[in-house]
C-alpha cells in the first residue's frame, strides 16, 4: 500500500506513474519526544523549502507511547515503526525505508537545528561520503551538555578514536550528521545502541571514505523527561566498540609491551642484582618476569590471530606481516617451536646437573634461578609457538575464499551497491534487513578492525 502523507507534493502527480523521488531524506529517531518532535519536523520541511530541495522527513519511531507518531504524520513526515529497541536500530530502520540519495540524521529533542542543514547539503553535493557536525567548533548553549560529557567523556572518547583509527573527526558523537546512501551501504553498520555513532565514524575511516566536518551549535533540548543517554553504560559501549574494533591497541600494543619489557628485565637481572632507585631487584623479580613475559607473548599471538581472521573476512584492511605469517608453512613454525623447546629442556638439564653437585645455600639458589628462569621461558615460548602454528594453519584453511555455488551467488551482491527500497506502508512495523559482509554472521557485532589510508578533514 502506498504511503499516505498530508503534504500534496508527496503524492503521485495526477495519478501518473511519476512518483516523488527525494534527493534528501531527514531521518529522526524518536522515542517519546512529543514535546519537541513537531519543531524538528517543521524545521526540516522549512529547510527543504528555503534550499529548494526535494526532500522527505522520516520519523523512525522506537516504541513511543506519547503520541509522537501521530504528530509526525500530521506534519507530513513518514513514520516507520522499528520494533527492536535501540538508537542504532532506529536509525538503520529509518534509513532502510528512506528514498533520498543523501540522508541527514539528527535527534528529535530539538537540540540540533534542522533549519541550519545547509552546510551538510553543500558538502554532500560536493561529493563527501560522510559529513559530521562538530559541537566543540560550533558552540554549546549553557546547560546543553553535562560538564562531565563536555570536558571528560566526549573529548576522551574522541581522542581514543582518533588515536586508534587515525580518524580526522573531531567530535565522534555529534548526533547531527549526513551521508550518502552509497556510503551507508558500504559501512554495513550493525550496532544497536548509542555506539552506532562511533561505528559510523570508525568504519568510514577504515574504508577511506571522504569525510567532512562542519561546526554545529548544540542547543539545550526542549523535553521535560530525562535524556535517553546513560553516561556510564553508553560511554562503556563506545569504548568497548573501539577496543574490539582495534586489535592493534587491544592486543598488540599491550602484548609487545609485556613481552619486550619482560625480556629486557630478564637480560638485566641475569647478570646479577640490579638497583632501581631505592628498590633492589633480584631473583624474586626475575620469577615475576618469568610469568609476565609468556603472557605478553600469548597476547601478541592472540593479536596476530585476530588481525588474520579479521583481514581474511574483509572486516579490516590486510596486514602484510600477518598475511606472510598466514602464508608460512606449518613446518617452519614447528621447527622454530621445537628448537626453543629443546633449548629450554637442555638448559634445564644443565641446571639440574650443576645444582646437584653444588653445595646448598643462598648463593647457589640465586645462581640456579638465574639459569632456571631462561630455561622455563624457552620451554613456554616453544610450546606456545608449536600450538600457535597449528592454529594459524587452521585459520588459514578456514578463511580461504569460497568457490562453490553459494560464493558465486553472493558475489552478485557487491558492497556499496545502491539499493532501491520501496516506499511501502509508512505505518507498518518493520525491522531493517541490511546486507552483511562475509563473516558478519559469525561476528554479528563486527568486532574486529584495523587501519587504512585516511583522508584529512576538508
Amino acid at each position: 500500500m502506498p504511503a499516505e502523507s498530508s503534504r500534496p507534493d508527496l503524492q503521485t502527480k495526477c495519478g501518473s506513474a511519476e512518483a516523488f523521488v527525494p534527493e534528501f531524506s531527514v531521518v529522526i529517531p524518536c522515542l517519546n519526544e512529543a514535546e519537541t518532535l513537531a519543531l524538528c519536523v517543521a524545521k526540516a520541511h522549512e529547510s527543504f523549502r528555503q534550499l529548494g530541495i526535494r526532500g522527505e522527513v522520516i520519523v523512525a519511531d522506537n516504541g513511543s507511547s506519547d503520541g509522537s507518531p501521530s504528530i509526525a504524520r500530521r506534519l507530513g513526515a513518514r513514520v516507520v515503526h522499528v520494533a527492536s529497541v535501540g538508537y542504532g536500530t532506529a536509525v538503520r530502520g529509518g534509513v532502510a525505508k528512506s528514498l533520498g540519495k543523501y540522508v541527514i540524521m539528527g535527534d528529535a529533542d530539538d537540540s540540533y537545528d534542522f533549519s541550519a542543514i545547509r552546510p551538510f547539503v553543500e558538502r554532500l553535493r560536493e561529493g563527501y561520503d560522510l559529513v559530521v557536525g562538530n559541537r566543540f567548533r560550533g558552540g554549546m548553549d549553557p546547560g546543553a551538555m553535562p560538564w562531565t560529557h563536555r570536558w571528560i567523556g566526549n573529548p576522551a572518547l574522541t581522542a581514543i578514536g582518533r588515536l586508534f583509527f587515525r580518524s580526522p573527526v573531531g567530535d565522534f558523537h555529534c548526533g547531527l550528521r549526513g551521508f550518502s546512501r552509497v556510503a551507508f551501504e558500504r559501512m554495513h553498520l550493525q550496532t544497536t545502541g548509542m555506539e552506532f555513532a562511533s561505528e559510523m565514524v570508525v568504519k568510514s575511516t577504515l574504508l577511506g571514505l571522504r569525510i567532512g566536518e562542519v561546526p554545529v551549535v548544540l542547543h539545550k533540548d526542549g523535553r521535560s523527561h530525562p535524556s535517553h543517554l546513560r553516561t556510564w553504560r553508553d560511554g562503556w559501549r563506545h569504548l568497548r566498540f573501539m577496543l574490539l574494533f582495534s586489535p592493534d591497541w587491544l592486543f598488540l600494543v599491550p602484548g609487545w609491551t609485556l613481552l619486550l619489557g619482560g625480556l629486557l628485565a630478564t637480560v638485566m637481572l641475569l647478570s646479577g642484582p640490579t638497583r632501581l632507585g631505592p628498590v633492589d631487584l633480584d631473583v624474586h623479580t626475575l620469577v615475576l618476569v618469568a610469568f609476565v613475559t609468556p603472557v605478553g607473548y600469548q597476547v601478541v599471538v592472540l593479536g596476530v590471530f585476530t588481525k588474520g581472521f579479521a583481514s581474511a573476512e574483509g572486516l579490516c584492511p590486510p596486514c602484510s606481516l600477518v598475511s606472510k605469517l598466514l602464508g608460512a608453512r606449518l613446518e617452519a613454525g614447528l621447527v622454530g617451536g621445537i628448537a626453543l623447546l629443546l633449548g629450554g629442556i637442555g638448559e634445564f638439564g644443565v641446571v639440574s646437573l650443576v645444582s646437584n653437585k653444588a653445595s646448598l645455600g643462598d648463593l647457589a639458589f640465586r645462581a640456579t634461578m638465574r639459569h632456571l628462569v631462561p630455561s622455563i621461558l624457552l620451554v613456554a615460548f616453544g610450546l606456545q609457538t608449536i600450538f600457535a602454528s597449528f592454529f594459524l594453519r587452521t585459520l588459514s584453511v578456514l578463511t580461504v575464499p569460497q568457490t562453490g555455488p553459494d560464493a558465486l551467488r553472493a558475489s552478485t551482491d557487491l558492497p556499496g551497491t545502491l539499493r532501491q527500497p520501496s516506499l511501502g506502508d509508512s505505518n507498518e512495523r518493520v525491522q531493517p534487513r541490511l546486507s552483511e559482509p562475509r563473516g558478519a554472521k559469525r561476528i554479528r557485532e563486527n568486532v574486529f578492525g584495523g587501519r587504512s589510508n585516511r583522508h584529512p578533514v576538508e
